[in-house]
């Protein structure tokens, strides 16, 4: 039990050092997230549609 209370006494005291994003920060990185995301959503999309294409192609 013990060795939970100094653990649980750890975290508290690395999270005082954490520095957390402001409200700008992380709306500038979340809108970084989404728009990676879709690029890479149309990408992968992309490259979907001309496989399947391609395999069409072969198989008729």
């Amino acid at each position: 039990m013990n060795k939970i209370k100094q653990f649980v006494l750890n975290v508290k005291a690395e999270m005082t050092k954490v520095s957390w994003p402001n409200r700008e920060e992380l709306l500038n990185s979340t809108s970084v997230v989404l728009v990676s995301v879709a690029i890479l959503a149309v990408f992968v999309g992309v490259i979907d549609l001309f496989f399947t294409y391609m395999i069409g192609m072969i198989i008729k």
